[in-house]
């Protein structure tokens, strides 16, 4: 089995990144997501910092870029796309400084558009914040979320069919958001290996698996919100046994609601009692 690496989905302590790494050792963690989903907190120095003890210390540090930093609007021009597209720049630049390993976007929305012209949006606007980050030594890797609602934009396939036709961009599997759209599918071990498949298919070799996970409810197969692990069905034990086959590290973030929920999605992964 390559490693799978377990982190939280949030930094412990946003006073000093010493004290974070040290809470996220304490906690037994190897990765850990930066969260600026609301807005950003960190300074260019304190993710530099932070990084530096990050790589002493061994922990994947990946970024969750603001919510509205999305791409694929109908035209790249107005308010809303130059808002985005700084959130997409700065949170590349956050990334740069702090080494780390993907920055996570959330895919738009359909906009009363087919999947495929919703596809094609994203990928032309993809290119677009490509070329503003390279000039600026800021063009890391992106990671484009799968969303939990079942008629919207977001899909596994959209996502997957974006980073085949964008090699920097990959898709970041949410198990929450799937289990919520296929009306709790995910509890034997086949659809997780059937959703590696498809992401594994479009990675490049050494390239880990970014996964979002968390218990969650659900209604009309859409997401309604994450719950404590065990209150729902969603379990991490077949998500393991679809990694153990595959040469391909993993990095796993948990966005539960407590601490002992992600102790215990870490506990069935790295199986460990």
């Amino acid at each position: 089995m390559a490693r799978i690496r377990v982190g939280q989905a949030h930094i412990p302590d946003r006073d000093s990144p010493e004290r974070a790494v040290e809470l996220l050792l304490e906690r037994g963690y190897d990765a850990c997501e930066i969260d600026f989903e609301t807005g950003f907190w960190m300074d260019y120095p304190w993710a530099e910092r932070l990084g530096e003890l990050a790589r002493e210390y061994d922990i994947a540090l990946s970024v969750h870029a603001p919510l509205f930093g999305w791409v694929g609007h109908l035209e790249a021009s107005g308010r809303k796309w130059s808002s985005a597209l700084g959130a997409l720049d700065r949170s590349a630049g956050i990334s740069a400084a702090c080494g780390a390993e993907v920055v996570v976007f959330h895919p738009g929305f359909l906009l009363g558009r087919s999947r495929e012209d919703s596809i094609d949006a994203v990928c032309e606007q993809l290119a677009i914040v490509r070329e503003r980050l390279e000039g600026k030594n800021r063009a890391v890797p992106f990671g484009i979320e799968v969303m939990g609602r079942v008629r919207d934009f977001g899909s596994l396939e959209d996502c997957v069919e974006i980073g085949r036709r964008v090699p920097w961009v990959r898709p970041v599997l949410d198990f929450a958001h799937m289990h919520a759209t296929s009306d709790g599918a995910f509890v034997e071990v086949e659809p997780f290996r059937a959703a590696l498949a498809l992401v594994d298919g479009v990675l490049e070799a050494g390239e880990p698996f970014h996964i979002h996970f968390s218990d969650i409810a659900y209604a009309n197969r859409n997401e309604t919100k994450h719950l404590p692990y065990g209150d729902g069905t969603l379990r991490a034990g077949p998500l393991r046994e679809a990694l153990a086959p595959l040469d391909r590290p993993a990095i796993v973030i948990s966005e539960s609601p407590d601490e002992g929920s992600s102790q215990a999605i870490r506990a069935a992964l790295l199986d460990v009692h």
